[in-house]
């Protein structure tokens, strides 16, 4: 691997394209296993780049605040209150100008590896309304000036936000900056759910199940405000942990050392695999690895909101430091790297400066009922019914447990994309094939699909493939996180973006021929089943079949499917097995 040349598995390229699909993909498993993606270094260095960015923009925001203080002086005002207030808008600034979470190489944007900002800004692009026949005035999928002003406006509003001044009467207490006035809160909030009505690719982008939150949390008295908070960071880090109980994050955490470029040990990463190169299902070593993130989740943040101060907290904030930096060394591919610092700035300023405010002490009913609702009852929601709730509200983070889906385009026909898709940037393949050429491009998109393929959720996958289509060997298959990105401008690893919603949207637009687009849908597992639902789709003529299949069976399998048995058995709903792929089963358990 070289500054700016990815390394690649050694394979002959004409060769290695002839091979059948699960062919191509078994040397890629083996080479993520030992090597990651390949990124080049360049790709790390702009990420580190973007980082400091990220936390340099803060700092001087902040120290533009007036009452503040000068950046040479951050370690005397940083625990100001109005500092923590400036930090989440220009966070949520951040992530909504695409510059965070879904930006860079990683998530397959190479050039221009952030133009998510350029897309919202654009007439005619692809919006997805969560509730169109709710919700008055949200139908269509086309964006219109209503959709842009509305996306200028939480872009302008954010701004104003970092640009206002603090009330010294709203804290108690020696501060002298004091907080933002509520008031001024509100062009914000009302902005970015209207925004969120009529496109939910948006509002997830602005993590507005968290920011969004945090805002009305800072409409409360002081005492009850650093309690709400507290409480905000609680539940994110439970939910993590409460959605790792699962067989799927063992395969998670040996992917993601797997792809740390800190991580050069070949011997050490084989020993996160059962038997590599031939059985790529996890090791005791990476169930351990998981097992111990999901303890320190639950405990470790427990002992936070329960001490108050001294050695115990500066122990637990000691782990939890330790925590975040080691996720952002693995450089996951959704790239949630501000997302972790912003994490370690919170849990030293809420339990670190603030270890002494008691959760006992939260005054307003009305704060209590809204963190029950969206701390509580929507992640319930979300684990029991994970076709109702995006992962992002759920908090079902990077724990493997995702809804995915992967899109077979009849060769040539992707080319479809790009002439009747209104969009700020061409599809990766067309950015990668300027690159490095056409085959490296593939090779390059198929290693992709192989990091799909070594989750438990990928395996489903392949092994649903020869029911959707006769001759995988016709098609190019592409992750739906691929086709999201480059349709809807933004891709974080939610499968609620590219399932039949997003195909109506492309049907629309592209009128493909029956066959020549097919897509397999899997949603997530609800936390009280061992089952995961599917549907396979075909783009002009609908739903082909659905069923269920067992989280037993994607475990059992390689990231390839079998040359002698390649598909996956499935059940219908009355759990008879099905083997023909006849059957239609009608509504979600």
């Amino acid at each position: 691997m070289g500054f700016i040349t990815p390394n690649l598995a050694d394979v002959d390229l004409q060769e290695w394209r002839s091979r059948p699909y699960a062919q191509r993909i078994r040397p890629l498993a083996q080479h993520w296993a030992e090597n990651g993606f390949g990124t080049p270094y360049a790709v790390y260095v702009l990420y580190l780049v973007k980082i400091v960015g990220y936390v340099l923009g803060g700092v001087a925001i902040a120290a533009a605040t007036p009452g503040v203080g000068e950046i040479g002086d951050f370690a005397s005002w940083w625990t100001e209150p109005i500092v923590y207030q400036k930090i989440v808008v220009w966070t949520l600034l951040y992530e909504v100008l695409g510059l965070g979470c879904g930006s860079g190489p990683l998530t397959l944007r190479f050039l221009p590896p952030v133009s998510a900002f350029l897309h919202w800004l654009r007439p005619g692009t692809v919006r997805l309304p969560p509730w169109p026949g709710k919700v008055p005035l949200t139908r269509g999928t086309r964006r219109t000036m209503t959709d842009v002003v509305l996306y200028a406006a939480v872009i302008a509003s954010a701004v104003w936000l970092l640009c206002s001044p603090g009330n010294p009467d709203r804290v108690p207490g020696p501060h002298t900056a004091g907080l933002i006035e509520p008031v001024r809160l509100v062009p914000l909030v009302v902005a970015l759910a209207l925004l969120g009505l009529r496109d939910k690719t948006v509002f997830l982008a602005a993590r507005g199940e968290q920011y969004g939150l945090t805002l009305l949390v800072f409409c409360f008295p002081f005492t009850d405000m650093i309690i709400g908070l507290k409480l905000v960071m609680l539940a994110l880090w439970w939910g993590a942990a409460t959605s790792k109980l699962n067989h799927h994050f063992p395969y998670v955490c040996a992917i993601m050392i797997s792809n740390s470029p800190l991580q050069r040990s070949k011997w050490l990463k084989r020993k996160l695999y059962r038997g590599y190169p031939d059985d790529l299902r996890p090791s005791r070593l990476s169930a351990f690895a998981a097992h111990g993130g999901t303890v320190i989740e639950y405990s470790v943040p427990l002992v936070l909101l329960l001490s108050h101060g001294g050695i115990t907290t500066t122990v637990a904030l000691t782990v939890m430091v330790v925590f975040h930096l080691h996720i952002i060394s693995t450089f996951p591919m959704g790239v949630p790297l501000e997302w972790n610092i912003f994490f370690i700035f919170s849990a030293l300023f809420l339990f670190g400066h603030y270890s002494g405010a008691e959760v006992s002490a939260l005054d307003s009913p009305l704060l209590a009922a809204l963190l029950l609702v969206c701390l509580v009852a929507v992640p319930v929601l979300g684990n029991v019914k994970p076709h109702l709730v995006s992962f992002l509200p759920a908090m079902r983070y990077y724990a493997g447990n995702w809804a995915t889906s992967t899109w077979c385009f009849r060769r040539g026909s992707e080319e479809k994309l790009n002439t009747h898709i209104a969009k700020a940037a061409g599809t990766p393949r067309d950015q990668l094939t300027s690159l490095y050429g056409e085959q490296i491009a593939e090779l390059m998109l198929h290693q992709g699909m192989a990091w799909r393929s070594m989750h438990t959720h990928g395996r489903a996958l392949n092994g649903l493939l020869s029911r959707a289509v006769e001759d995988p060997d016709a098609y190019d298959m592409r992750d739906g996180e691929y086709v999201a990105g480059t349709v809807l401008g933004w891709n974080f690893g939610e499968g609620h973006l590219h399932n039949e919603q997003l195909l109506r949207a492309v049907q629309e637009r592209c009128g493909f021929a029956e066959g020549e687009l097919r897509v397999i849908v899997l949603e997530s597992q609800p936390i009280h089943r061992q089952h995961q639902h599917y549907r396979i789709l075909d783009a002009a003529t609908g739903r082909i079949e659905e069923g269920f299949v067992d989280v037993k069976e994607m475990i059992a399998r390689q990231p390839w499917p079998a040359d002698d048995d390649p598909t996956i058995p499935v059940r219908t709903a009355d759990g008879r097995p099905d083997p023909a792929g006849t059957h239609v089963v009608a509504t979600h358990e």
